[in-house]
């Protein structure tokens, strides 16, 4: 029998530099509409200014999204220094097989690149649902999105 708790993990080389890749990523309220339209409908700021922790964002996917119509998700703790940020997911489609789902980003210096390391924590509500790894891919693509798109407007 499968276990209801899991966790996904990636990590990413991308050519980025670092403080500009957390620009972005610590900031994805203004930019990720604009520049993903083809993923992020909008993101609204319902709670906080939408960055700092206890701040509460509900994104709506493009039309076509494998992954979900819309979430809400909150901001647990984000840190400027050391360039890491906590979020989870508090409603939307994704619930209504995972009662838990958070994910962590840390943003690591790597020469004049970035490494990113993507840590998903998730319980299934029920044992014959299948892990998110649909997630976990939307989140690489959007990491490689973000380092194109800091490369094409450097």
């Amino acid at each position: 029998m499968a276990a209801l708790r899991g966790k996904l993990e990636v990590d990413i080389e991308l050519k980025s530099n670092a403080d500009k890749y957390w620009n972005i990523i610590s900031d994805t309220t203004t930019i990720f509409p604009k520049a993903f339209p083809h993923d992020y409908k909008s993101i609204e700021v319902l709670s906080g200014d939408g960055r700092s922790a206890g701040s509460i964002r509900h994104f709506t996917y493009a039309e076509g999204s494998l992954l979900a119509k819309s979430s809400t998700q909150r901001t647990d703790a984000i840190d400027d220094e050391k360039k890491t940020l906590t979020y989870s997911i508090i409603e939307g489609d994704l619930l209504q097989y995972f009662s838990k789902f958070q994910a962590h980003v840390a943003v690591i210096p790597v020469g004049e690149g970035t490494e990113v390391k993507w840590t998903a924590e998730f319980t299934k509500v029920k044992h014959d649902i299948p892990d998110p790894t649909i997630v976990k891919d939307f989140a690489v693509k959007n990491f490689i999105e973000v380092d194109d798109y800091i490369q094409q407007n450097a």
